[in-house]
């Protein structure tokens, strides 16, 4: 592929390299990614949010409440940042592969853990990786489910503005061709042709304004009193911001003909998921729900 020039100053994707040194007549090198780096602080950052929910248990309970209590315990959030960690990488891996590169199964299987270094993450994946994470977790420590589901959506959107920063350092996930004033060209195109950066519309949508739509909700309407409901509104947001930026993300080339450029398969996924945070915050808001919490 040509080289194409871009409209920006390129910001190498490796931060550092350790090496190359031998071993035992390897010759051995340690790239650090800024997308590595982004998940890191996601995760690091999420965790440390996670236990700051820990420690104001009056959060949780209706104003008035004696001797409130948090659902889980700051020995607990320590615990699940290994479990959210896993969920993450190999749910994240696993989507990318099954939702949008399926050849690799049987071309290359080697490629789908020895591949991960030269990207290649799906968020849909991650999300599912986690939910499992999180239940099996719940189910282990016999924790409410939504209530664990309730603080990981206030500490996730820090995670999603990181990673879409990291893709555009990476010059990947480019949006479609424009002829508006800040369309940019990418490196890796290879049309060399402005396009919409849907890397940074994505770090604004899915991170920062999911951000502060959920914690907004969280410290300003306690929504943290309804099990189910901070999880509903980062469900039913982060569906409708994703189904809307896939309308100037590049197509997916995998798509049928007939569907490519008009439906994608970011659309498809989000779906369910506008569907399933519709249902609950609708359960979160019923009257039962209420007195149940």
């Amino acid at each position: 592929m040509e080289f194409c020039p871009p409209s920006f100053d390129l910001i190498d994707p490796i931060l550092f390299t350790i090496g190359p040194f031998d071993l035992f007549g390897m010759e051995l090198r340690f790239d650090l990614r800024w997308y590595a780096l982004a998940y890191i602080a996601g995760l690091l950052i999420g965790w440390r949010y996670m236990i700051a929910l820990a420690r104001r248990p009056q959060i949780w309970h209706p104003a008035g409440t004696k001797k409130p209590k948090a659902p889980f315990t700051e020995t607990q959030v320590d615990d699940l940042l290994i479990w959210a960690t896993l969920g993450v990488i190999v749910g994240g891996r696993l989507g990318y592969v099954i939702f949008y590169m399926p050849d690799m199964i049987w071309e290359r299987p080697q490629d789908i853990v020895l591949g991960i270094t030269d990207g290649g993450m799906a968020f849909h994946g991650g999300l599912i990786g986690v939910s499992l994470a999180l239940f099996i977790f719940a189910r282990r420590e016999k924790l409410d489910l939504m209530r664990i589901a309730d603080a990981a959506a206030v500490v996730t959107p820090i995670g999603l503005f990181f990673g879409r920063l990291a893709n555009f350092i990476n010059g990947e996930l480019w949006g479609r061709p424009t002829d508006l004033p800040w369309g940019l060209r990418f490196a890796t195109d290879p049309l060399c042709t402005p396009r919409h950066p849907s890397q940074l519309y994505e770090a604004a949508l899915e991170g920062l304004a999911l951000f502060a739509i959920v914690n907004i909700a969280t410290w300003k309407f306690r929504s943290l009193e309804k099990p189910g409901l901070n999880a509903g509104l980062f469900l039913l947001s982060y569906g409708l911001f994703r189904a809307l930026l896939e309308t100037v993300r590049e197509p997916d080339a995998h798509m049928p003909e007939a569907l490519r450029g008009y439906v994608t398969m970011g659309m498809l996924l989000s779906l369910p998921m506008i569907a399933a945070g519709i249902w609950l915050i609708h359960r979160a808001l019923k009257p039962a729900a209420a007195a149940r919490a």
